[in-house]
């Protein structure tokens, strides 16, 4: 069978430019000009960075939007099992044909000229919702934010900090400091900025980029706030106190997460039924989701099987808190990773809460951390670990010890990429 024209297109666009990443918007500022500035036409747009919870937090305002009876573009990423997950217009995976033709576009545009294969998709997905109606755009970051591809939006309904943290050092720097500046490159000009919660360091960068630019802040613990309380969602802010469902993501994390979203939607002017389907409707692959079909599951037996995309220390300690108040039940880990991660770092808090974790690596991908170095941090860091050659080995080992184990895959947004296309 012949692969899809995108595919064809998207594997010439990898090698426009020798690196994956090169943090700097002259490129696109060029190929936008070539197709005609599609960012200048763009629905009211919501701009959303951070190191975790951006993806999260996008999904509820999305589910907000919707639950307001309104429409939203929203481009994500990276993709999870086909590159299509990353655009959605007007609430819907863009089409085979409508991605074809404006990767097509951009690419003749760009007529061979150096471009990463984030630039120029960028700028295709900005081409998509300039030309399909729809009520809002909401833009997650890929990168940073100063320098990122998305950061081409002059003027933004409302930008979103979450919470920033030690991660892509390589990239934008080595303290709190120094990446919180990046992230805070998306704040405009007199465009309020929703800040989630944030370690005091970088809460100062934040506030000091945004009253230098007279951008309004909106600062969780400052103008809102959200619990739980019995079973449901609090959140109060200047507006006044909302009684909402509990999320539907799981995880104490994301009553946070929950928290930006919601602060988001209220200063764009949403009521209570749409901070109630923020609540209940939203859904996110690979956040602690639990599998409950296809093949890996009637292989898992009576096991549970999760998948979790978490992948720095940050997201670690998450995972850890939300496994550590779910029913007891003996927990395994099966556990891969890039080789530019703080791999000991995503592990160390995890150990206390799993029996074992069984370390692989990741088809296909040539930064993949090797199953054996993947095992030897994982035993460095607390765990009791072993290695398997794939996924379906690393199932059936815990299975034939432990048929009633919890098992979470988890480690990388690529492995869980993988789990859902072997899934189905």
């Amino acid at each position: 069978m012949s692969r899809p024209d995108s595919d064809v297109i998207l594997d010439r666009m990898m090698s426009l430019h020798p690196k994956v990443i090169d943090l700097t918007l002259d490129r696109v500022w060029r190929l936008l000009e070539a197709v005609g500035h599609p960012e200048r036409r763009l629905p009211p747009v919501v701009h959303i960075a951070g190191t975790n919870g951006k993806g999260s937090t996008l999904a509820m305002i999305r589910a907000g939007i919707e639950g307001g009876g309104l429409t939203a573009h929203a481009y994500t990423s990276p993709h999870l099992a086909r590159f299509h997950e990353r655009i959605r217009l007007a609430g819907n995976l863009i089409s085979e044909d409508h991605l074809a033709q404006v990767l097509d576009r951009c690419e003749t545009a760009n007529g061979g000229e150096s471009i990463t294969y984030f630039e120029i998709t960028t700028v295709a997905a900005l081409l998509a919702f300039a030309e399909t109606p729809a009520d809002y755009t909401l833009l997650e970051v890929g990168l940073g934010g100063r320098l990122d591809a998305t950061n081409v939006i002059k003027k933004p309904a409302i930008t979103v900090i979450t919470p920033v943290s030690i991660d892509h050092t390589q990239f934008l720097g080595d303290t709190i400091e120094k990446i919180a500046f990046e992230k805070a490159g998306i704040i405009k000009p007199g465009v309020p900025v929703v800040v989630g919660p944030q370690q005091e360091a970088a809460l100062e960068v934040i506030e000091r980029q945004a009253a230098r630019l007279g951008a309004p802040v909106l600062a969780h613990g400052q103008h809102w706030q959200v619990w739980e309380e019995r079973g449901r969602l609090v959140f109060q802010d200047e507006s006044g106190l909302v009684d909402l469902p509990r999320p539907a993501l799981i995880g104490d994390h994301q009553v946070q997460n929950a928290g930006a979203a919601l602060a988001a939607l209220r200063a764009l002017g949403f009521e209570e039924a749409a901070c109630e389907a923020a609540m209940r409707d939203a859904t996110w692959p690979a956040r602690m989701q639990r599998l409950r079909s296809g093949p890996l599951v009637v292989a898992a037996g009576a096991a549970e099987l999760w998948l979790d995309g978490g992948h720095n220390p940050a997201a670690g300690e998450m995972l850890a808190r939300v496994l550590e108040t779910m029913p007891p039940r003996p927990t395994h880990l099966v556990c891969g990773m890039l080789n530019t991660k703080d791999v000991a770092g995503f592990m160390r808090p995890l150990a206390g809460q799993a029996v074992s974790l069984t370390a692989v690596s990741i088809p296909g991908e040539a930064a993949t951390l090797s199953a054996e170095e993947t095992a030897r941090i994982a035993t460095d860091t607390g765990h009791h670990s072993r290695t398997a050659a794939d996924l379906g080995q690393a199932i059936a080992a815990i299975t034939a010890e432990e048929p009633n184990a919890r098992i979470l895959i988890c480690g990388s947004l690529y492995l869980a990429g993988r789990v859902l296309r072997e899934n189905g």
